[in-house]
């Protein structure tokens, strides 16, 4: 080990690994894994060309809600809501865990 790598005991190390000893990195996960689903709903909404107000009725749910799903700072997001956007869409929800 270098010295300078005794001053520093992250160097060589991850981001990921930072996040994890400090206890941040299942909430920093969570947060990318909502913005990744918002911006997947948003792009697939705007490939099929459907308005917000058509999603909402497509899931049978209000445009407020709708709003939210949308939102990649709100975490309040269920299952169920994510399969019936899936549905409004034409599409199959798969969710999986990985290594």
């Amino acid at each position: 080990m270098t010295s300078k790598n005794k001053l520093n005991p992250h160097v060589g190390s991850s981001f990921d690994d930072f996040l994890a000893e400090e206890g941040l990195l299942a909430d920093a996960e969570s947060v990318a894994i909502k913005r990744v689903i918002a911006f997947q709903i948003s792009q697939l909404m705007e490939d099929e060309g459907i308005s917000k107000t058509e999603m909402a009725r497509r899931m049978k749910t209000s445009r407020s809600s709708l709003e939210r799903l949308l939102d990649p700072e709100n975490d309040s997001v269920t299952l169920q809501t994510l399969e019936h956007a899936a549905q409004a869409l034409g599409k199959r929800l798969r969710i999986e865990f990985a290594a």
